[in-house]
């Protein structure tokens, strides 16, 4: 009789313990899934790509997640989303290629651009024309290769679409004010990835790392979705302690009634 009490009190104190670990893992598991969300909601802005000119880097329709940023932490590469009425009234999508103090050139001997002198590699772009079926914005954008050479005034970014032959971009306003550049205060955010129909983070481009300033790091959104999968983890497993812990007690149960 004493040797089964005792045996009975351990076991119960630990589904005791077991219980109270259980609950507090569902607890932290919790606020460590919706911290994340919250986090996320609050750096991160989502955002749908209208047109093709952001070709491959992103695709129409793709859906992205734009890190809320001062215009004052834009460096070159960084892709961005602006609002400047020059252009249009609709947020826009582009590349910034230049800063405060660049001059930016097309073309050089192998068709490319320079900034400050400095060719660049820019595997990311796509030379292709536009497809009549996609949607474009009004105007028309300028052929590729047309010579230009600006430096960007203090303050202000010059940007470009990936997809040359089918941007409207700061090549189609260097005759307005600033030759096409628009004020970093007119960036709200910058692309870090894109979210659907595909998931995967964009790229800084090298050919931006040597130019003075380097170039951006990516915002913390791997740290959110992996608070937000492991938050959800911790919930799924100490909610299933319990139901475990029944199953197996049972299964332990009978297989000493089998052995009596």
């Amino acid at each position: 009789m004493g040797g089964k009490q005792a045996t009975g009190s351990r076991g119960h104190g630990r589904g005791g313990l077991g219980n109270v670990l259980s609950g507090i893992a569902v607890a932290v598991g919790f606020v460590v899934f919706l911290g994340g969300f919250v986090w996320g909601a609050l750096v991160y802005q989502p955002y749908t790509v209208p047109t093709d000119s952001m070709m491959p880097t992103v695709l129409p329709g793709d859906r992205v997640l734009a890190q809320r940023i001062d215009g004052g932490e834009v460096r070159r590469g960084d892709v961005v989303v602006f609002t400047d009425e020059q252009w249009s009234d609709t947020p826009m999508v582009k590349r910034v290629v230049g800063i405060g103090g660049d001059t930016v050139k097309c073309c050089d001997a192998a068709g490319g651009l320079t900034v400050n002198g400095t060719a660049l590699d820019e595997p990311y772009i796509d030379a292709t024309e536009p497809d009549s079926g996609l949607a474009m914005p009004p105007g028309e954008p300028p052929a590729p290769g047309t010579p230009f050479e600006v430096t960007v005034p203090e303050g202000n970014l010059f940007l470009l679409g990936d997809r040359r032959a089918a941007s409207l971009d700061s090549r189609a306003h260097l005759q307005e004010a600033g030759q096409g550049t628009v004020p970093r205060s007119a960036v709200s955010a910058r692309v870090d990835a894109r979210a659907w129909p595909s998931a995967s983070m964009l790229e800084r481009p090298r050919t931006y790392e040597a130019l003075p300033g380097g170039v951006s790091r990516p915002g913390p959104l791997r740290l959110q979705v992996a608070a937000v999968i492991g938050g959800a983890l911790l919930v799924v497993l100490g909610a299933a302690y319990g139901p475990l812990v029944r199953v197996t007690g049972r299964g332990r149960r009978r297989e000493r009634a089998d052995v009596r």
